[in-house]
């Protein structure tokens, strides 16, 4: 297995890897619409900060020689329900019509109290 810290991502906020590489599979922590270089949530509404979640998921991904159009799965982690039709216009536009699975629930808190949280499974070139 090998542990993956992008820069172009914001800090972990707890004792963990952006992802971990094992074989061809990149499995990839949540992230949240932190900016990289403040460590600040970054919009207000559930567009703005699933766009930023989607931003720093694909630097991740580009440190694992990977990209959005390589995942196979994602979770996505919502403050409210009814933030999901927001979320999935930016989900979907952004992912350019690449359709993984996915599974999406409404938790009781998310860090930083953000309104999204993403994390995903997805495959790369090793290392």
């Amino acid at each position: 297995m090998i542990p993956v810290i992008s820069k172009n991502a914001p800090a972990a906020v707890g004792p963990y890897s952006h992802a971990v590489i094992h074989n061809d599979t990149v499995y990839c922590a949540g992230q949240i619409p932190l900016d990289p270089a403040t460590g600040q949530i970054v919009g207000t509404t559930i567009e703005d900060q699933t766009r930023q979640a989607i931003s720093n998921l694909k630097a991740v991904l580009e440190e694992c020689n990977a990209g959005l159009q390589t995942i196979v799965k994602t979770t996505v982690f919502l403050a409210s329900m009814d933030d999901f039709a927001g979320m999935n216009q930016v989900y979907e536009a952004t992912l350019g019509g690449h359709k993984p699975a996915r599974s999406a629930f409404q938790v009781a808190r998310l860090p930083k109290d953000a309104l999204v949280e993403i994390e995903c499974i997805a495959v790369c070139d090793k290392k």
